[in-house]
């Protein structure tokens, strides 16, 4: 899975990551299980909007973050946007 904590600073700006980042999503397999929505931060540091992507591996997830097409929209993110992104494997 990656899992993302996300404050958008630039909410017009933000929308092209999203654009560009979703087709590479998706040919790394990965499937949007959470993104955005309504949500209650009751612990720990405070992010407006959360992101939950299954993948059908651990490397997938790996592949797709570290893939060079990844890391040039990521800058994107970077620049409208205060985030945390976590790589996790899923439970068998």
């Amino acid at each position: 899975y990656i899992i993302g904590h996300i404050t958008v600073n630039d909410p017009e700006a933000y929308q092209e990551y999203i654009v560009r980042d979703t087709p590479i999503i998706e040919a790394h397999g990965g499937k949007p299980l959470v993104r955005g929505g309504t949500s209650d931060n009751v612990e720990g540091p405070q992010f407006d909007r959360h992101v939950v992507f299954e993948f059908p591996d651990y490397e997938s997830a790996r592949a797709l973050y570290h893939s060079p097409e990844y890391q040039d929209v990521v800058k994107i993110r970077h620049a409208t946007a205060t985030s945390m992104i976590v790589l996790v494997e899923g439970a068998d």
